[in-house]
């Protein structure tokens, strides 16, 4: 990497411009044209220094106020099933399945909702319990939005 990919991935990771040549403008910034700045970042990417370039949206930022965090208790020969089914539904961003602590922490599927108000979330939460057949859940609403500036990484 030199100095013009570490100020490329510096611009990308303040946020790619939503307008209709967004890498025209970054390339400007560092005095190298749009296919060169397109160019660099799929070689960061095929090197993997980039692991991965998508979208993260603010909930808050587009109007979703309730966000929660459901954890539900999942038969584990139903786990396929339920998951994908969760994964097909508009209102969840994530998804994922983590082993249980046994007599102390059973649920073992995971799914982030996002709704503008709490009752919305917890109407369509009931709604997709009754839909998959699971009915033993948590519901843990956001108190705050959290940003990890500084994690540690294996």
């Amino acid at each position: 990497m030199d100095a013009i990919d570490q100020k490329l991935l510096a611009q990308a990771e303040k946020g790619i411009p939503l307008i209709p040549e967004p890498f025209e403008e970054i390339a400007t910034n560092l005095g190298i044209t749009s296919q060169e700045a397109i160019s660099r970042l799929q070689k960061l990417r095929e090197s993997g220094i980039i692991r991965r370039f998508g979208v993260s949206v603010k909930p808050n930022g587009v109007g979703y106020l309730a966000n929660a965090l459901v954890a539900w208790k999942v038969p584990q020969t139903r786990m396929a099933e339920v998951s994908q089914y969760f994964c097909r539904q508009k209102e969840v961003s994530h998804c994922y399945e983590r082993e249980p602590v046994e007599g102390e922490w059973e649920y073992n599927l995971y799914t982030v909702m996002h709704a503008h108000e709490r009752v919305t979330v917890e109407e369509r939460v009931k709604q997709h319990a009754t839909e998959v057949a699971v009915c033993d859940f948590l519901i843990l609403f956001s108190a705050k939005n959290l940003k990890l500036k500084d994690r540690n990484k294996c």
